[in-house]
């Protein structure tokens, strides 16, 4: 199970940059797991008949990048 954590900022500027500069440390592999995990979340709510508006539009932008 992945760990969820918060962040409490005191302005939406704040939350931005703290945002780039997690992201900008993340390793590349923890990049690709990060996003597989999203994935997976992602077509487990299909299976369970979990649906709305914007997960229509969310599976488009996914793509599989296979790695050498």
């Amino acid at each position: 199970m992945k760990k969820i954590w918060v962040n409490k900022a005191a302005s939406f500027s704040d939350a931005e940059q703290f945002d780039q500069s997690y992201y900008s440390e993340m390793l590349p592999s923890d990049k690709l797991d990060t996003m597989q995990w999203m994935r997976e979340e992602y077509f487990r709510s299909r299976k369970m008949g979990i649906s709305n508006e914007s997960g229509k539009r969310l599976r488009r932008v996914f793509k599989i990048i296979k790695q050498t």
